[in-house]
């Protein structure tokens, strides 16, 4: 049995919006991740199985591998179709706000969803939400919002309206989350979840080999040339990754070849914490991807850093500035974290 965390007042008012709504929008955070896409599509097929109008849209293109997802063709990039895209938010009924916790996460969209009529519901599990939505779901203690797609449909009485392919997106959200299961993924109620999903027939073994072994020879040759300018702070326990706009046209880099990095210098022996700065093909700024194990609040270093935030473990931010720039900041971080960084247990 899954613990109900979800307000049963909130599932009586969206039980009631999707009895009535018949045009619906799910919208998804720039630079869609396995989770934005999984629990999109997997929430799409539900209500599509409901009858309902639905479309999903996300401001940009998504990574390759996940592109086997059933239904991700049908998903919309509003950089490419700015106008329709624009047209259905304005028609919709609800609009689902999913996998960000406020409107600048969705950049160009943000202008349409905040004038939509419809009613607004945000599925997250990001700390700190804005209120820019009628209801909010928000459980940053949940592992992923497909996760909390997941435990939404059963509150709703639909599990057994889950197809395969719903479950394939609910569990691939799930899994790129937490790393395939290594972090924020101690939950108990996390394996129920995937056992009820392989009940649904999936193929968590060829779902795991779809998303993680399927990369390109380019990308691989990526990783081992990022791994040879990887940079260690032994006196802090933390070790930096990076790679610029060039390094990037070097290596024919496309959008999800870098998906993972930031793991790997886990795998050093006594090193907590993961930074990976990257230099963003499209905008004049730095992506800081940040990962920890234990207890290391890299969330707060995100926040107090690089203006971001987001778990325990796994967070992310944004830095206006160069690549060496970023790499200061990066140690006036670490030399203020030292405390934190090297303490045992």
């Amino acid at each position: 049995m899954l613990t109900k965390v979800i307000d049963q007042s909130k599932i009586d008012h969206i039980s009631r919006w999707l009895g009535h709504a018949e045009k619906i929008v799910i919208i998804a955070h720039v630079s869609p991740d396995g989770d934005a896409i999984g629990s999109s599509l997997g929430l799409w097929h539900y209500l599509n199985g409901r009858g309902k109008t639905v479309n999903v849209i996300v401001p940009n293109a998504f990574p390759d591998f996940l592109k086997w997802m059933p239904g991700s063709k049908e998903i919309l990039l509003y950089d490419r179709y700015r106008d329709f895209a624009d047209r259905l938010i304005a028609e919709a009924d609800l609009v689902c706000c999913l996998d960000f916790n406020a409107l600048n996460r969705i950049e160009t969209i943000a202008g349409s969803v905040r004038n939509a009529t419809a009613k607004k519901l945000l599925l997250d599990h990001h700390l700190y939400p804005e209120s820019f939505c009628d209801i909010t779901v928000s459980h940053p203690a949940i592992s992923s919002t497909s996760e909390l797609v997941f435990r939404l449909i059963c509150r709703l009485g639909g599990y057994d309206d889950i197809t395969r392919e719903a479950a394939e997106c609910i569990y691939t959200g799930m899994m790129t989350d937490t790393g395939g299961f290594t972090y924020n993924s101690n939950n108990r109620e996390i394996y129920f979840i995937i056992s009820e999903l392989l009940a649904k027939g999936i193929d968590k073994d060829d779902i795991y080999r779809k998303v993680y072994n399927t990369y390109s020879e380019s990308r691989l040759r990526l990783m081992g040339y990022v791994l040879t300018q990887m940079q260690v702070y032994p006196d802090c326990r933390a070790a930096m990754i990076s790679l610029t706009k060039r390094e990037q046209s070097q290596f024919s880099y496309i959008r999800g070849d870098s998906e993972g990095f930031v793991n790997i210098p886990l795998s050093i022996k006594n090193v907590v914490l993961s930074c990976f700065l990257r230099e963003d093909t499209e905008r004049p700024l730095i992506k800081v991807s940040l990962r920890s194990v234990g207890s290391f609040p890299c969330n707060q270093l995100a926040t107090e850093f690089f203006g971001g935030g987001g778990h325990l473990n796994a967070s992310g931010g944004e830095f206006h500035g160069t690549i060496d720039q970023a790499k200061a900041q990066l140690e006036r971080a670490l030399a203020k974290f030292k405390p934190l960084l090297t303490a045992k247990g």
